[in-house]
């Protein structure tokens, strides 16, 4: 997939359709949101759910890090939904063949395994992140916070497209705001919320196998 490259706060981001950013500077694939173990919660909870859901994102993954070729890879919180289960050793068997890429996990509000699990899936664990005074937080910071630049997650944000007839299509988005950037979910077993932006701001729709700047 091609990958639509934003120039911004004097760095050259990468933004794919497969919901992740590459990072040129610092060679670092980024991403939020992955729920990784969601749809093995909810099955033990009774609750049907499409099978194959983490081979899917787990593949889709695997196609960045082919395409991209990073050194390391930030996950912007919530990278597991909840407790250890089977698709958290799945994991694991897929970390294997990525031993030299680094994993850099910024945590999030549902990532509340054992630190010892983080350890044996060679994560490295962060309650926030900052490279090139570029920050990394899970949840949204809401002005300056003393950073050039601040990414987050959590929020799965949408935007609503507008079309002939009163059509209304909401779709996944990359969000640049003035201080703070919001990235979209990874994970596709994941809900969204539409996003009030400002007409400033730069707001890259993904659409498809398309990245379309809506703003």
């Amino acid at each position: 997939m091609v990958a639509e490259i934003f120039h911004f706060q004097e760095q050259h981001w990468h933004l794919s359709p497969q919901r992740a950013i590459f990072w040129e500077e610092e060679k670092a694939l980024i991403l939020s949101d992955l729920h990784l173990g969601k749809a093995a919660h909810f099955r033990k909870a009774g609750i049907a759910v499409p099978a194959g859901i983490v081979q899917e994102d787990l593949f889709r993954l695997q196609q960045l890090i082919t395409q991209f070729l990073p050194d390391r890879i930030i996950i912007v919180g919530d990278m597991f939904h909840s407790r250890e289960n089977n698709e958290v050793h799945y994991f694991k068997l897929w970390r294997q063949q990525f031993s030299r890429i680094s994993f850099d996990l910024v945590k999030g509000n549902h990532d509340i395994m054992p630190d010892a699990v983080y350890e044996e899936l060679q994560i490295n664990v962060h309650p926030a992140l900052t490279l090139r005074n570029i920050h990394f937080i899970h949840e949204p910071c809401e002005d300056n916070n003393g950073f050039t630049y601040t990414f987050s997650g959590h929020l799965h944000p949408a935007f609503v497209m507008h079309g002939a007839g009163r059509q209304r299509l909401r779709l996944p988005c990359f969000y640049f705001g003035r201080h703070c950037g919001i990235l979209p979910a990874f994970g596709h077993f994941t809900g969204s919320a539409s996003l009030d932006s400002e007409e400033r701001d730069p707001v890259f729709v993904i659409a498809g196998e398309t990245i379309i700047r809506a703003q």
